[in-house]
C-alpha cells in the first residue's frame, strides 16, 4: 500500500507527534508498505510566531497538490491542523477522496496559552478541520470522551508504544547532583507549564530537558535548576534512567509520550489529575496524580523501578502501527489512472 502522510510537525522537530510518525512509518515500512511524509522540510517555510523553532510552510498547495498527485497514494493520512494539514485536506475535498486524520495536540489550549482569545473559537476552528475526515485517531479516552461532547464525530482509538531497548533502566552513576533528582522533559514552552514544577519545593535536584521558546527565560530565573537543552535520544535514556521521578505538568498535552519512556527506564511519574497522567498513570504503583503537584511528587517517589517498567512493557509500537493501518480508508486506484507517476520530489526547490 502507498501511504501519503501529511505533516506540519516533522524532522528536525522533536517532539512526540514526530517520534509517532517516525516509528509509525519505520515499522510499516518494514512489512512493505510505500509510505512518503511530506513535511515543511519539503517546502518553503517561515517561523511560527512566539515558537520559531517550528517552521510554518509558506503558501504549500500547488506543490503540496502536485506531490501528491505525483505519488498516487492508496491512502491520504494528515497528522496536523497546520498549512499542510489544510492544503492536504483541500486536495481531497476537491476530489472526493477520503481522508483519515488525528488529533496530537490540544490545538486550543495552546493558543489560549499565549493568545487571549475564546477557546470556543479555537475549538470551532479545529473541528472543522476533522469533520469530514473518515476517521479521526485520538489516544486517550478522556479526550475522546471531551471531543465527543464539543461536537467531534468518527473519534477512532489509537494507541501509543515506547522502545524498551532504547529507554530502560541503567546503573546509575554519581551525577554530582544531590538526590532525588526531579526530571522533565519535552518542549520547553508555556502550555507545558513548567513553572508551576519549577516553583515546587522540593528536597534535592531539579533536571530540565529539551529545547524551545522559554528555555532562555527559565534559565535565567531557576539558577539552581539544571537545564540540558535538546538531547540525543541515547542522552535522554541516560538522564530518564538517572532521575528519581519524572514530573510531568503539562495540563494542556492529549497523552504525553515522555512519561511512558520514563516508566520504561523504571522511573514513576507525577503529574495532574488531566488528560494525559490519568491515561498513563493508570495504577498506583507506577507514579501519582494529585491537584497538588508537590504532593503527587513526594507520593511517586516510593514506587518500585520494577513496576514502573512492567506497566511501560504494555505500550506497544506494533500494537500502535496496526490500529493506523486498519483505520485507513482505501482511495479508488481509477482517481489516479490518467495521471503518469514520476519521482516525488524530495525539497523545496
Amino acid at each position: 500500500m502507498r501511504i501519503a502522510i501529511v505533516s506540519d510537525a516533522w524532522r528536525p522537530q522533536i517532539n512526540g507527534v514526530v517520534r509517532t510518525v517516525e516509528t509509525i512509518v519505520r515499522l510499516l515500512q518494514a512489512e512493505g508498505h510505500e509510505i512518503e511524509v511530506f513535511g515543511p522540510d519539503r517546502f518553503r517555510t517561515v517561523p511560527c510566531p512566539t515558537y520559531p523553532e517550528i517552521r510554518l510552510s509558506l503558501f504549500p498547495s500547488a506543490r503540496l497538490h502536485h506531490m501528491l498527485k505525483l505519488f498516487r497514494p492508496d491512502a491520504i493520512h494528515l497528522v496536523t491542523e497546520g498549512p499542510l494539514g489544510w492544503s492536504a485536506r483541500a486536495f481531497c475535498l476537491k476530489r472526493g477522496l477520503p481522508f483519515t486524520t488525528a488529533y496530537h495536540t490540544r490545538f486550543p489550549e495552546y493558543v489560549r496559552a499565549r493568545v487571549r482569545i475564546p477557546i470556543s473559537w479555537s475549538y470551532a476552528f479545529v473541528r472543522r478541520f476533522h469533520a469530514p475526515s473518515s476517521a479521526v485517531l485520538v489516544v486517550a479516552q478522556s479526550i475522546r470522551d471531551e471531543l465527543a461532547a464539543r461536537g467531534f464525530r468518527n473519534l477512532v482509538p489509537w494507541s501509543r508504544g515506547v522502545d524498551i531497548a532504547a529507554f530502560r533502566p541503567q546503573p546509575r552513576v554519581d551525577v554530582g547532583d544531590p538526590r532525588p533528582i526531579w526530571l522533565y522533559a519535552g518542549r520547553v514552552a508555556v502550555e507545558k507549564n513548567i513553572k508551576a514544577f519549577l516553583d515546587l519545593d522540593l528536597p534535592g535536584s531539579k533536571w530540565v530537558v529539551g529545547g524551545g521558546p522559554q528555555l532562555k527565560e527559565l534559565r535565567r530565573r531557576h539558577k539552581g535548576v539544571r537545564f540540558f537543552g535538546s538531547v540525543s535520544t541515547e542522552d535522554l535514556s541516560r538522564h530518564y534512567a538517572e532521575a528519581d521521578c519524572f514530573v510531568f505538568p503539562s495540563r494542556t498535552d492529549t497523552f504525553g509520550l515522555v512519561m511512558v519512556e520514563a516508566l520504561a527506564s523504571g522511573v514513576p511519574v507525577a503529574g495532574y489529575p488531566v488528560p494525559g497522567p490519568l491515561d498513563v498513570v493508570t495504577i498506583p504503583t507506577v507514579g501519582a496524580i494529585d491537584q497538588d503537584l508537590r504532593a503527587a511528587c513526594l507520593r511517586a517517589i516510593a514506587c518500585a523501578p520494577e513496576d514502573c517498567r512492567k506497566h511501560a512493557e504494555s505500550f506497544t509500537w506494533d500494537r500502535c502501527a496496526r490500529e493506523f493501518l486498519d483505520t485507513l480508508r482505501a482511495i479508488p486506484r481509477n482517481v489516479w489512472q490518467p495521471l503518469k507517476r514520476r519521482v516525488v520530489p524530495n525539497a523545496a526547490s
